[in-house]
């Protein structure tokens, strides 16, 4: 029987619950991905707020509980404090802000937060949210926006001994393309990720230090769901930012801050839109892959045990017991719009297992009256599907070129109008 029937009570959506579900070799096996639509004691969801009062909390829980960990809530002592202004950023076409945003107690390490605003406009901007992978002072040519004092990933233009220095101040230009972004009219917001948690699996270093998950070890939260709970503190200062549009933010990550921007979306609806760029396996691509040069569970909870909870590596060898698949966490942003865009190259990615996702959410997007997939075939290469789950795959590699961010700029245009 597909829907096997569990004895887990699903009468509260919380700690308790999530107590209550089996273990991960007790589960049933399922081959093809799981219905969204099918709650985990095997009832049917069929109106709007049967997914919003038991399926959509209850997936919630599932994928904490046995995939990322549980995310924490916004904490009490949240606090920014501006602590640089630049009117005449970008030659005259934007206002440069860095943002502190701390937590407290004073030993907190703090997000440090890059904030660039087109200074034509009319009104508040919309804006694009994501993390960046080797410190803000990479995205634009400024001797003055601060280098991240902690651990960096070495190999890369200007790390040295594992630490940002000078020479690396502008080396991500072309994969933000920020002035592109901002003479279209959005701002743009981003934080170092090792701000967040160093992206280490033998050491825990930043934020998430500090902050505690509240469960056991073996569901404590992995770098993953901590990214993601570090974009949704940008998304709380953005909402005290009179420049910045709140309604139209749009959050950006690439492969495996990817996977954090659609955690992160899934779970705040503060987020108007989400674009996982090339995220793959544990973001946009099926654990239940039938691409042989893909990424798969095994291989990603091996390698980079510390992006997810321990639970989930039990799964290497049994992904169809997984109670659920990413299409379900891309159904937890219905009705609002997501958009996947892949490189013919990068099949590590499973583009191809990716619009198979979009195929097996879209019933959740009907259900809560959304057109969701405008077409269940693939769009052609070259070719952008911007319906409200959005798809497109061009040539080339695993990255993130100008050309993407005009595309993602359209998408946004598109979806995002006022």
């Amino acid at each position: 029987m597909k829907h096997m029937l569990l004895a887990v009570s699903i009468l509260a959506f919380g700690a308790t619950a999530m107590a209550q579900f089996p273990a991960a070799d007790q589960l049933p096996a399922v081959q093809e991905l799981p219905d969204p639509l099918v709650a985990l004691d095997g009832s049917k969801i069929t109106t709007k707020d049967a997914w919003l009062s038991k399926r959509r909390p209850e997936l919630k829980n599932l994928f904490q509980h046995y995939m990322y960990g549980t995310i924490p809530g916004k904490p009490d002592n949240l606090a920014f404090k501006v602590e640089r202004i630049d009117p005449l950023a970008l030659g005259g076409k934007a206002t440069l802000k860095e943002i502190a945003i701390s937590f407290g107690p004073p030993e907190t390490p703090k997000m440090h937060l890059l904030l660039v605003i087109p200074n034509k406009r009319n009104g508040p901007a919309p804006v694009f949210v994501g993390l960046n992978f080797y410190g803000n002072h990479t995205l634009l040519n400024d001797p003055k926006v601060r280098l991240p004092l902690g651990w960096v990933e070495a190999n890369r233009k200007g790390v040295k001994k594992n630490r940002a220095t000078d020479e690396g101040r502008g080396a991500a230009i072309d994969s933000w393309s920020l002035e592109q972004v901002i003479d279209a009219g959005y701002a743009v917001a981003t934080v170092y990720y090792g701000d967040i948690v160093s992206d280490r699996s033998d050491v825990r270093e930043g934020v998430q230090n500090f902050i505690k998950s509240g469960q056991p070890a073996e569901h404590d939260w992995g770098a993953i769901a901590a990214w993601a709970w570090g974009l949704q503190r940008i998304v709380d200062y953005l909402a005290t930012d009179a420049d910045i549009d709140a309604s139209r933010v749009v959050v950006f990550g690439h492969s495996r801050l990817g996977k954090a921007a659609l955690l992160a979306a899934a779970f705040d609806e503060r987020v108007a839109m989400v674009i996982p760029n090339q995220a793959g396996c544990g973001g946009t691509a099926p654990s239940r892959s039938a691409n042989p040069k893909a990424e798969t569970v095994k291989i990603i909870t091996t390698r980079f045990p510390h992006w997810f909870t321990p639970t989930f590596s039990k799964f290497r060898e049994s992904v169809d017991k997984i109670p659920f698949d990413q299409h379900a966490l891309i159904a937890l942003m219905a009705p609002r719009p997501v958009f996947l865009n892949n490189a013919v190259e990068d099949q590590w990615a499973d583009p191809d297992g990716q619009f198979k996702v979009l195929v097996a959410a879209a019933p959740v997007y009907k259900l809560l009256g959304s057109e969701g997939l405008s077409s269940t075939t693939r769009p052609a290469i070259g070719v952008a599907m911007m319906s409200p789950l959005g798809y497109a795959i061009r040539e080339g590699k695993h990255s993130v070129t100008p050309a993407d961010w005009k595309l993602f700029v359209d998408v946004a245009n598109t979806r995002l109008k006022k």
